[in-house]
């Protein structure tokens, strides 16, 4: 499949090469042969989409004065766009982020699912009244912040892109779009939806470039009012920094070292299956990735056998090979990462249970087979860090109050999982995980309608359901004396 869709920045309603003339080429992850050329955003292209976000967002403007409901069916007819694109999408994805069609699918799904979600949410933003004492009355308005930049990541490029902008624009707001310039294709497509949804020009701004020079001039542009970031701990450490010389909101989505629970009464073929799709789903490459399963020593082995065999009969495939149930890692500089954690692994004395290497049967493409430690300790560095691969270490545990300690010995505290039959169980170690979000007897799993972020280092703010309302509104409280 060759790529023919949008090549240019989408700013101010336009489509517009950058002011530099520069260009990203990408490559397809399952063939590593060249895919796409597209127009490479810089300062000076993100400074004018500000600027056009700004215009389009001020108080008299369009956008600013419409009635909810009308930006409701803004972005009802924009899901609709996304609709009618949606297989177009779905095989854009796959041959720019690796990852299979099957899940490519699942991606732009829940994407439209979420402009439908806060489709529904514009007329819905209410403030308060508050009693107070003497003949006033108080109330609340709760007003959008202003420009919202939209810095998305390469490992969910179009859907975790959506997650952010849905809201923000049902807020009221107007936004810039910069996506990472590894999988910079499908966010394009927004700026198509954006156009054939009608959206008054500059409320949707798309900007490919690189994190170094146009994420740096996003995040440092006085005129933006509030930075949506998801990505690793380092890069969001310094995008606050940047959002901090301007006193500008910040949501962080970041890095995670999920653990799963599996207690010896679960049912062992569901939490088998669970903890596997956890980890290699889109090759692990996930901040919610289940990285660390702790088992209890009385199932361990026979949890062990069958995550192991899952993981030894799973097809690997990119691009339009719609067998495959694992792709390949988004690029070379990445696998060469994963396969140095692997190699740490080893030498930190855990036991290779199987893969660790590159497929004999893959000639070409950044593929890396299932991979499953035992043996692991929480003081290891697989157990510590982030591989974001596919790359599973399995802990043991003998009781309730170790598996806890073990789980929340972590620097990062995004999603957790606990497998389970007794809901005392389940209920006693969800309030004690130092998470933001847990889920039981399946993993992972999220809607439009749940909230989704971390704790510790694994950011704050959250995206999706109603907090994220609450992150892209202001609050106003306007006091009246009627007795004057």
């Amino acid at each position: 499949m060759r790529y023919e869709g949008p090549t240019e920045l989408y700013i101010d309603g336009d489509w517009t090469g950058a002011k530099s003339e520069a260009t990203i080429e990408t490559v397809d992850p399952a063939t590593e042969e060249p895919y796409a050329t597209i127009a490479c955003a810089e300062a000076a292209d993100v400074d004018t989409a500000v600027e056009a976000a700004a215009v389009a967002g001020e108080r008299a403007s369009e956008w600013r004065t419409l009635d909810p409901a009308d930006r409701g069916r803004y972005l009802h007819a924009f899901a609709d766009a996304l609709e009618e694109l949606e297989e177009e999408i779905t095989m854009v994805e796959s041959h720019d982020n690796g990852k299979t069609p099957f899940e490519a699918g699942l991606d732009v799904g829940m994407a439209i699912d979420t402009f439908r979600y806060y489709a529904g949410w514009t007329d819905k933003i209410e403030g308060d009244t508050i009693p107070v004492p003497g003949d006033r009355i108080d109330y609340t308005r709760r007003e959008p912040v202003g420009v919202t930049a939209h810095i998305a990541p390469w490992n969910y490029p179009f859907q975790l892109a959506g997650r952010s902008l849905a809201p923000a624009l049902a807020c009221g707001n107007t936004a810039i779009l910069k996506p990472s310039s590894t999988t910079p294709l499908s966010a394009l497509y927004y700026g198509v939806a954006a156009e054939r949804a009608g959206l008054p020009d500059g409320v949707l701004n798309v900007v490919p470039g690189s994190g170094r020079e146009a994420g740096t001039a996003l995040a440092t542009n006085d005129a933006v009012d509030h930075i949506a970031f998801t990505g690793s701990t380092g890069v969001g450490t310094t995008i606050m920094e940047h959002a901090a010389q301007n006193i500008t909101g910040v949501t962080l989505e970041l890095g995670g070292k999920g653990p799963n629970i599996v207690f010896p009464d679960a049912d062992l073929d569901a939490a088998a299956g669970g903890c596997y799709y956890g980890i290699f789903m889109n090759c692990g490459q996930m901040c919610w990735a289940g990285s660390r399963l702790l088992v209890h020593e009385d199932v361990h082995d026979e949890v062990v056998d069958r995550i192991v065999e899952r993981a030894e009969s799973t097809p690997l495939g990119g691009g339009i090979e719609d067998d495959g149930r694992m792709g390949p890692l988004v690029a070379d500089w990445h696998r060469d990462d994963v396969l140095d954690y692997i190699e740490t692994g080893k030498n930190e004395g855990a036991t290779l249970a199987t893969g660790g290497g590159v497929p004999a049967d893959k000639e070409t493409g950044y593929f890396i087979e299932p991979t499953v430690f035992t043996d692991v300790t929480n003081d290891m560095t697989i157990a510590r860090e982030e591989i974001f691969g596919p790359v599973l270490s399995v802990i043991e545990f003998s009781d309730t109050a170790e598996a806890i300690d073990i789980a929340n010995d972590s620097p990062y505290g995004l999603l957790s999982g606990i497998w389970t039959k007794h809901i005392d169980t389940a209920h006693h170690v969800a309030e004690s995980l130092d998470y933001g979000m847990v889920s039981v007897n399946e993993y992972p799993v999220t809607f439009p309608q749940t909230p989704f972020g971390g704790y510790k280092q694994s950011g704050f703010g959250r995206e999706q359901g109603t907090p994220a309302i609450d992150e892209y509104t202001q609050v106003k409280n306007v006091n009246l004396n009627i007795d004057r």
